[in-house]
């Protein structure tokens, strides 16, 4: 009886540790150069430190947005549109994108109040090149150089 209740209080102690190191580690934070320009104007042109994370939009709710999204990683990290909403929190402009559980991703409907419509969308780049997935899904490295870029069609 006592070996069972000692193996019993061993196997609870060690049943959250193991939780605990199961658990993925946050991915690191990187530096990128973001480029947000509208129709006839740069909206945010800098330096910013992101990391992938959670995103709230009105349209689009709370979603996370961290590379792992529809499978397109399998660890997390930074991505386009998590550089975004990280650059519209610390420069003060707004932003909002539908989601797509389809996707698991976000497309970005406004920036600054810019809404492409039928006209015109956001196009994500990345080093000049588009992303072939959304901007949940690609991720992003230290000194790469994002763009969103409103388009005309």
């Amino acid at each position: 009886l006592v070996t069972a209740a000692a193996l019993g209080l061993a196997l609870t102690a060690w049943a959250p540790a193991a939780t605990a190191q199961a658990a993925p580690a946050a991915a690191a934070p990187v530096t990128v150069h973001l480029t947000v320009t509208g129709p006839g104007s740069v909206l945010y042109n800098a330096d910013l430190k992101t990391t992938g994370h959670t995103v709230t939009t009105a349209s689009g709710g709370t979603h996370i947005c961290d590379g792992t999204n529809n499978g397109a990683n399998p660890s997390p990290g930074a991505t386009p549109t998590a550089a975004l909403d990280d650059a519209a929190h610390a420069a003060g402009f707004t932003w909002d994108g539908t989601w797509y559980a389809s996707f698991n991703d976000y497309l970005v409907a406004s920036i600054a109040g810019h809404t492409g419509g039928s006209e015109a969308y956001w196009n994500i780049a990345v080093n000049g090149v588009a992303t072939p997935v959304g901007g949940c899904q690609f991720r992003i490295a230290d000194g790469d150089s994002v763009a969103f870029t409103w388009t005309e069609l």
